[in-house]
């Protein structure tokens, strides 16, 4: 039990300090610190070392993000009501960051672009499965597969570009402007 622990401390961590940091900001001896752990404990969970952390992380995020997201489409009356939550949900948790807990997907993405890249592969997976959790919703409410598709990627694509507007404008207004505009998309659709 101690050693699941030891290794979700590391994960947690990792997703943070990337969120806060991005990859490049964060180094391996920073994450066995502030995960509690040794920086042997790292590399035993971990033996391909901060690629691998990273990747964990991103998955971790990838997790939690579904989770909001899932609670948002399930919580509201429809998919257009749910996106606008979404939105509003995360300004409110930017803001109470001052600015600094955004997207760990979209930090770590924008800075291992290349070919092959684990942590490019996982940052895709992450989009992809965010993507998937919309579709699957929109498909719900009976829309045609293709037309569900391409506005659950409208969608997250918009959240996660608003995402890192309002972080660098220091502003809720961008994801607040792109949750109100796509509920109407959505609304148009449904």
């Amino acid at each position: 039990m101690q050693t699941s622990n030891t290794r979700d401390r590391i994960v947690v961590a990792a997703a943070r300090l990337i969120q806060r940091q991005g990859y490049v900001g964060t180094g391996i001896k920073q994450i066995a610190k502030e995960a509690e752990a040794t920086l042997g404990s790292v590399y035993h969970f971990f033996p391909g070392g901060k690629e691998a952390v990273a990747v964990a992380a991103i998955a971790h995020g990838r997790d939690e993000f579904a989770n909001v997201l899932r609670t948002a489409l399930d919580g509201a009356d429809g998919p257009a009501e749910a996106v606008d939550a979404c939105a509003r949900l995360l300004a409110r948790e930017l803001r109470a960051s001052d600015w600094i807990d955004g997207c760990p997907v979209t930090a770590a993405a924008l800075e291992t672009l290349g070919p092959d890249s684990p942590i490019q592969q996982a940052c895709a997976d992450a989009l992809h499965a965010w993507q998937n959790l919309v579709a699957d919703k929109l498909l719900g409410c009976g829309l045609p597969s293709p037309e569900a598709r391409e506005l659950a990627a409208t969608v997250i694509n918009t959240l996660e570009g608003a995402e890192v507007t309002a972080q660098v404008t220091r502003s809720e207004d961008p994801l607040l402007l792109a949750g109100r505009h796509l509920s109407r998309l959505v609304a148009s659709y449904v």
